[in-house]
């Protein structure tokens, strides 16, 4: 801060002139700023936790019973074609066998039938949560008067 005097009323030159001075100030404010560097480091912790559940759920599972019978019979005209007879999917079996003439005889059919069953299943699994923390370590920088600063007292 800087101060400005002032004299009023007064002419150096002139022999009339009492010798009271009365002074005359005017504070002057000058504002300035300047960059601190306040550091920029950063510590990023993570911690990785498991958590145990248990899974309890049904699943289905789907086994083919397969079965061969035999039918050895012989085949006049068109040759039997798979069919579904239910749930059962009945393929048959052809086979051209020699004679003084050409037959076909039907020797077997596979029966392929679909069951569902279900079975209960419990298993452990394990979940990962990730948690991240961080911390400014910049505290190398500050000086004490920051400190009292930021703590809302006056400093001069």
């Amino acid at each position: 801060m800087q101060f400005k005097i002032f004299m009023a009323n007064h002419h150096p030159n002139d022999p009339t002139e009492a010798k009271a001075r009365i002074p005359v100030v005017e504070e002057v404010l000058h504002v300035g700023k300047r960059e601190i560097e306040t550091g920029s480091g950063v510590r990023l912790n993570k911690t990785v936790s498991e958590e145990v559940w248990r899974i309890d759920d049904t699943l289905s599972r789907q086994t083919l019973d397969i079965e061969h019978i035999p039918v050895n019979a012989w085949i006049a005209g068109e040759p039997p074609v798979q069919r579904y007879e239910g749930k059962t999917l009945v393929v048959p079996v052809l086979e051209e066998v020699l004679v003084v003439e050409k037959r076909l005889r039907l020797v077997e059919e596979i029966r392929i039938t679909a069951r569902s069953t279900q079975q209960p299943v419990s298993e452990r699994v394990v979940l990962r949560k990730e948690q991240v923390s961080v911390e400014h370590f910049d505290e190398a920088l500050r000086r004490p008067a920051d400190d009292d600063a930021s703590a809302g007292k006056a400093t001069r």
